[in-house]
């Protein structure tokens, strides 16, 4: 959700390579496109809304209304719906045991609509004081793991609870220090978008010039490069650029 839905379009087009069309004509919505394919949504914020902007994960569920009971009943909170659409979904916005936000959508799911195919966003990540309480939490809300064609996959893989569709990771939790006041954008529980850009320096300086600001040192391991920026907004995200394979002998 941004305050300025024509100035996030820019800003992302530029920065991630989006393209950008209505949801439907005359709504304050719209969809965000990477070689055609669907990856994420831009939805205009209310002015006197005294709302944060921020990218928001949405999982998808057989039944809203069942879901948001396994939230109340394992402690988390729901702050918004169920809310019904004009196209026949149905959503709530909650919050787990930490605080970190998320929303449910029960509806149809274009099969477009997948983190593991190449494009952004790249994965998840939620940072929470306990992966495991965290990882039991929303398998419980979502049916992770329940043995059912085509359902995910839960593994402990270098200290992170890894959720995998089709073998491909879509989703990382990791255990650490938390405080829910704290400035630092890694330090309070909430999920991470990460988006996927070809290469990180010219991301980093598109975002730049339409006035967003990168909040870490650009980071790496032996596979990626990231950093973590806010937009002009203030909502927070990730870019990451794979490593290019070292060269054969």
């Amino acid at each position: 959700m941004a305050r300025d839905l024509v100035g996030s379009q820019r800003f992302y087009g530029a920065v991630v390579g989006w393209t950008f069309r209505p949801a439907r004509p005359g709504e304050s919505f719209s969809l965000a496109r990477l070689d055609g394919v669907p990856v994420a949504g831009i939805g205009a914020l209310a002015a006197d809304l005294a709302v944060p902007v921020a990218w928001t994960p949405y999982f998808a569920v057989d039944d809203v209304d069942v879901a948001v009971s396994r939230i109340r009943e394992r402690s988390g909170t729901i702050a918004v719906g169920p809310v019904s659409f004009p196209n026949g979904g149905r959503a709530a916005l909650a919050a787990d045991l930490d605080g970190a936000v998320f929303g449910i959508w029960e509806g149809v799911v274009s099969t477009d609509w997948r983190s593991d195919e190449g494009r952004a966003p790249a994965w998840l990540e939620l940072r929470t004081r306990n992966a495991f309480d965290a990882a039991i939490f929303y398998g419980g809300v979502l049916e992770w793991a329940n043995g059912r064609p085509g359902c995910c996959e839960v593994s402990y893989e270098e200290d992170q609870v890894v959720l995998r569709h089709g073998g491909e990771a879509v989703a990382r939790l990791n255990s650490g220090p938390v405080e829910v006041a704290s400035y630092s954008p890694y330090a309070r529980p909430r999920w991470h978008v990460h988006f996927r850009v070809p290469l990180l320096e010219p991301a980093i300086e598109a975002a730049v010039e339409l006035g967003g600001r990168a909040v870490t040192e650009v980071m790496s391991n032996t596979r990626e490069r990231w950093v973590a920026l806010r937009d002009p907004d203030g909502a927070l995200f990730t870019l990451t650029a794979s490593l290019a394979p070292p060269t054969a002998p």
